[in-house]
Formats: structure tokens, C-alpha cells, sequence
């Protein structure tokens, strides 16, 4: 099943984002592990326009919220209001009460929206005075992070950036790709050609699925390994998380499943491993000097097990 689904929603995705398979099957990867997604990148290349075509080829429900600092929590939590019939405070859902939530430009967003953003991302609820709710499952959050530096943005915390499983980027499309580009927008919308292929509780089965992938001893003791790695090289001041290790066994599990398999072998770890702890690392300064890989260097001098 695992193979079959991918096929059929990255075929609709792709007719949308031309030129970025790699990346487009890694954040499946992450949707099918359950976990979040963060986008890097430069403004239009392309963010949106992925999360909008996966939304539409699982059939779940969607919106999004372009962060600025005056997004209040209570834009993505809902709030309550008096009902003077009733005499009751009845509660206006907000943006996050949805399947697929865009977090656009997260990082120019204040604290105290941040933190209500991370409720729903980790306990998988929101609260508002006093009372809390669940999000509708699946839930799936997909934020985009202006480069450090761009204006009217600050760094994500350290712990929120734990929370997201994978951190991609798109990049600028080959020359190739762009004049595709061109060419299927002047036929039209290419959105409009993005068909569903899946509902909800299809995803939800196979999260199940997935979730179920044996990862053998040899397999754990490879992951542990590698986040090890991250926390003893001298270029990194705070390496990888227990969290971090949870994920990339994760992503391994839905690389494992995608590919027809009910267990986990290397090369599963290392096609996932970079974009799966790159993001939790914190270098030195010396480590931010030279450009430094830490998540590469792991899987360089770590020895992958040999499976019989």
C-alpha cells in the first residue's frame, strides 16, 4: 500500500511543483511519520503552492495564517464571546481547528503567538480560557522560515525548532524546471490539475502503518549512534535531542513503508538523517565559521550495521 499511496499523491503534487522531487517525498516522508514540517527558503519559490497541492491530494482541510507580529494567539486558538440569548460564552474556532495549517513567515511572529502554535504541534490542542480542545486529526503543520537575517525576522527558539521532524528547502528551480513553469501556468492554473487521491482516514491508516515498521536493535543502536555523534563533535555546542533520535527512527519507519517494506534498513537512516537533525544543532563559533555539517560528518564516521 505504502508505495502505491506515494505514487499516486506525489504524481498530483508534481503537477504543481515542477523540478523538486527530492524534496516533495521527503515532506511526504514527514506527513506519513507524523510529524511537522519546516520550510527555509527565499520568498516565492514555491512554499505555499506544496502545501496547498498536498492539501488538496490527501483531502484534508487547510488554512493558513501569514505571520506578522500583530497575529495574536487568539487568531490560531479561536476565543470566546458572550452570547447575550444565552447567557453563555460560546467559542469562535480559530485558524489551527483544521487538518493542514500553514504557518507562513513563522519567523516574524511574537513569542506569545509562537508558544500557542507549539501547544497544538506537540499536545495536539489548543486552549482558551481555561478549556481545552482538541485539533482535528490528522494534524499537520507546515511553516515557512524566512533565511536568518531577512527583514522583520527573528531565530526560532531552540525548542521550537526541535519540534519540527524535518527542515527542507526548495531552492530556485533549474532553468529547465522554470521554463515548465512558464509553460503550464500559461496553460492555466496548475493547482486546478491537482486532483484528490486520498482522504484523512487513509492517512490516518497508514501513519498506523508506519508507526508499526520494525526497527531492529542493530537499527536503534545505528540512530543512537549517530545523534551521539552530533553531541561530541567539538564544531557543536548542543547536539542532537532524545526527541531528534525519536524523529529520525520516525522518518526512517515512513522511508521503510514508502518503499514496500515492514522494516527499517540503513539506508533508510541516511536518506533522512540530515534533514531530520540539521535544524536541532547549535555550532560554535568556530563551528558557524568554517560551514560546518555536523548531521554529514555523523554519517561519515559512524559505520552503518551489516544486516544479514
Amino acid at each position: 500500500m505504502g508505495n502505491d499511496l506515494a505514487k499516486k499523491v506525489l504524481f498530483e503534487v508534481k503537477k504543481a511543483v515542477v523540478g523538486k522531487d527530492e524534496v516533495l517525498t521527503k515532506a511526504l516522508l514527514a506527513i506519513l511519520a507524523g510529524g511537522h514540517i519546516l520550510l527555509e527558503d527565499i520568498p516565492g519559490v514555491g512554499k505555499t503552492t506544496m502545501a496547498v497541492a498536498f492539501s488538496k491530494a490527501l483531502g484534508l482541510q487547510y488554512k493558513r495564517v501569514q505571520f506578522t507580529p500583530d497575529v495574536m494567539p487568539s487568531d490560531l486558538t479561536g476565543f470566546s464571546i458572550y452570547n447575550k440569548d444565552t447567557g453563555a460564552m460560546d467559542y469562535q474556532s480559530g485558524a489551527l481547528l483544521c487538518n493542514l495549517f500553514l504557518a507562513d513567515e513563522l519567523n516574524r511572529a511574537t513569542s506569545r503567538t509562537q508558544s500557542a502554535l507549539l501547544e497544538a504541534m506537540e499536545e495536539g490542542q489548543v486552549t482558551v480560557d481555561g478549556v481545552s480542545r482538541p485539533v482535528p486529526q490528522p494534524f499537520l503543520v507546515i511553516a515557512t522560515q524566512n533565511p536568518a537575517g531577512a527583514s522583520g525576522t527573528q531565530p526560532l527558539p531552540d525548542s521550537q525548532m526541535d519540534r519540527f521532524m524535518v527542515r527542507l528547502s526548495l531552492g530556485y528551480p533549474g532553468p529547465a524546471e522554470e521554463l515548465e513553469m512558464l509553460r503550464r501556468k500559461q496553460k492555466g492554473d496548475p493547482m486546478a490539475s491537482v486532483e484528490q487521491v486520498a482522504a484523512p482516514a487513509d492517512l490516518e491508516l497508514a501513519r498506523r502503518e508506519v508507526a508499526a515498521v520494525y526497527v531492529k536493535d542493530e537499527i536503534g543502536q545505528y540512530i543512537v549512534s549517530l545523534i551521539s555523534a552530533t553531541r561530541t563533535d567539538p564544531l557543536v555546542h548542543q547536539g542532537g535531542s532524545p526527541r531528534a533520535t525519536l524523529a529520525v527512527a520516525a522518518m526512517a519507519r515512513s522511508a521503510a513503508w514508502v518503499n514496500g517494506r515492514d522494516y527499517v534498513l540503513p539506508q533508510d537512516v541516511q536518506l533522512i538523517f540530515r534533514d531530520t537533525v540539521a535544524h536541532r544543532l547549535l555550532l560554535t563559533g568556530r563551528g558557524l565559521a568554517e560551514g560546518a555539517d555536523p548531521a554529514a560528518a555523523a554519517l561519515g564516521r559512524v559505520k552503518a550495521p551489516g544486516l544479514a
